[in-house]
């Protein structure tokens, strides 16, 4: 309808993508919202905070071996420690084999003839199968309780060579959006997060979430979504990484971040954000409700129009300029009231 038309017009003028009408509807009924952390939350920006090596390996070496790893790879956390290297002078020439990247998990190659790999601490402990042993985990926790809002774990040979403690910043805005989300009706604001659960608690309670669920797989972010809408929930999810495709497209409406998202994700999502900024979720919602209120009025008006001219001629006091109204007129006002949806 016009009404759709206009306000997929008024968000496209606030740099919000819209991909059809339905969405919009759908965004009006959402009662609860899921947050990717790393992108939406914050700035996307991560920063090495601290590097920890281990078993008769150095600081430079730890720092030198995974940029050398990660530079392949073009994600946030990777650009973090490359970049970090690189600041601190660390030449870190191709001395490996072949890597393969394992979406979410980590990278894996050989280096100088031992097995290496570079990722989460799922990949490292759980399907790499290096030990944890109580000494590591004591590092491990007293690294989260220092704030890191993750850790790359860095295997040699079976043996953990250390430890990268990555921390991002949020984004300004995430405070205002989550308040007026919450200002605007919808019941749970949640967060979704690789990081270790003492980082996202901390987030959680900073940005006031009513709920977050850390150290969580792409998998783990699909079947909460899908757990969500059993229970009968209309969900909106926003992500931008190349891991939240499919969990965007599990969502009742998946919203993407445009300008630093992944091609995978813009393309899975509803909605798109082209200038990242999160507020835009809260304009979208309120567009969608004013828009869908709009309809509604149309159609109560037109079929009330309608209804009593027809009355009016089954009594014989209608006329033809009556007839005329309550066909033309009608669809004229309708018009002129859809169009309202540009001054959402």
């Amino acid at each position: 309808s016009i009404s759709v038309i206009s306000a997929m017009l008024e968000a496209s003028n606030r740099n919000v993508l819209v991909k059809g009408g339905k969405y919009l509807e759908a965004v009006k009924d959402a009662d609860v919202i899921v947050f990717d952390k790393t992108g939406t939350l914050t700035n996307a920006n991560p920063q090495v905070q601290k590097v920890t090596p281990l078993n008769g390996y150095s600081r430079d070496e730890v720092l030198r071996i995974a940029a050398c790893l990660e530079e392949h790879f073009p994600h946030s956390v990777a650009n973090a420690i490359v970049n970090q290297a690189k600041k601190e002078g660390l030449v870190h020439e191709e001395e490996h084999a072949k890597v393969e990247y394992i979406v979410a998990h980590g990278i894996a190659t050989t280096l100088h003839g031992l097995h290496t790999v570079i990722g989460s601490d799922h990949f490292i402990f759980e399907d790499d199968g290096v030990e944890k042993t109580q000494e590591l985990e004591d590092i491990i926790t007293s690294l989260e309780k220092d704030g890191a809002g993750s850790l790359i774990y860095l295997a040699i040979d079976n043996q953990v060579a250390g430890i990268i403690s990555i921390y991002d910043p949020l984004k300004q805005e995430a405070k205002q959006v989550i308040h007026e989300l919450k200002n605007l009706g919808i019941q749970k604001v949640v967060m979704l997060t690789g990081d270790c659960n003492n980082a996202a608690k901390a987030v959680a309670n900073e940005l006031d979430l009513d709920d977050y669920r850390s150290s969580i797989l792409p998998e783990g972010k699909a079947s909460y979504i899908q757990s969500l809408k059993d229970e009968g929930h209309t969900v909106i999810m926003v992500g931008d990484g190349i891991n939240d495709a499919p969990v965007l497209s599990r969502a009742d409406v998946g919203i993407a971040m445009g300008s630093m998202g992944s091609d995978a994700a813009i393309e899975a999502a509803d909605v798109v954000l082209m200038d990242d900024d999160p507020r835009k979720i809260a304009d979208i919602v309120r567009i969608s409700r004013k828009t869908m209120g709009i309809v509604m009025q149309n159609i109560v008006f037109a079929l009330g129009v309608k209804f009593v001219v027809l009355a009016m001629g089954a009594f014989g006091v209608a006329n033809m300029w009556e007839a005329v109204f309550a066909d033309v007129g009608v669809s004229v006002i309708a018009i002129l009231n859809a169009m309202r949806a540009l001054r959402a």
